[in-house]
């Protein structure tokens, strides 16, 4: 793969992967609840997450979620379902969730591998990853190159620039976390992200496929 091309995949990449979303909202979230480092061990599921996303575009599951309106409404279901779950769950945790005497409890009591699983999850049944890696990959990858080689690093580029967008959202988010502690404005802030988690379960429910 030329340089020149690379770099060009690398901006759409960073590009995507700034733009606010449920993988986003979640890395957010979890920096002021249990901190930025273990907030990244959900980022570093969701990461798995396209990798077996973008494995299975290439595949050929894009073109049966485009062909097929079953297969396509199941995904879409299972990830709208699980959005809207995770923002009920974030907005009936009331006021204590960003408080800073209950932060040291949250980071004991949240076992690494439900964040990894939550960041796995919510790659793994968004419909918009699959037919993003599916139109976007074909105009990277050349015809008598190296196939593998080229889906590799690809792959691995656009993994490692969410990882990358993700830390630059968590250290963000803890920086403000001390703003965060009254009860009122964590309680508030929980049920904008809930509110949040929602809206985005409820736009996947907007997602038509081709054979739809």
């Amino acid at each position: 793969m030329a340089l020149s091309d690379w770099l060009a995949f690398l901006f759409v990449s960073l590009f995507v992967t700034f733009t606010p979303g449920p993988a986003v909202l979640l890395a957010v979230s979890n920096s002021l609840s249990v901190g930025p480092a273990r907030a990244m061990i959900s980022s570093l599921g969701n990461a798995v997450g396209l990798l077996l996303v973008s494995t299975a575009a290439t595949a050929g599951l894009g073109v049966v979620l485009q062909t097929s309106a079953t297969a396509f409404l199941v995904l879409k279901l299972l990830g709208a379902g699980y959005l809207v779950y995770l923002g009920i769950r974030q907005w009936r945790s009331g006021g204590a969730m960003f408080a800073e005497a209950s932060g040291a409890q949250a980071r004991a009591s949240t076992p690494a591998w439900r964040l990894f699983g939550n960041g796995l999850t919510v790659a793994l049944t968004n419909p918009k990853a699959i037919l993003f890696f599916t139109a976007l990959f074909p105009q990277f990858m050349h015809a008598g190159a190296g196939a593998a080689q080229q889906f590799v690093m690809l792959t691995v580029t656009f993994a490692g620039c969410a990882v990358f967008a993700h830390a630059v959202y968590v250290l963000l988010a803890r920086s403000v976390k001390g703003r965060l502690a009254e009860p009122r404005r964590s309680r508030l802030l929980n049920r904008v992200f809930g509110g949040s988690f929602v809206v985005l379960g409820v736009s996947l429910l907007g997602l038509r496929s081709k054979a739809a």
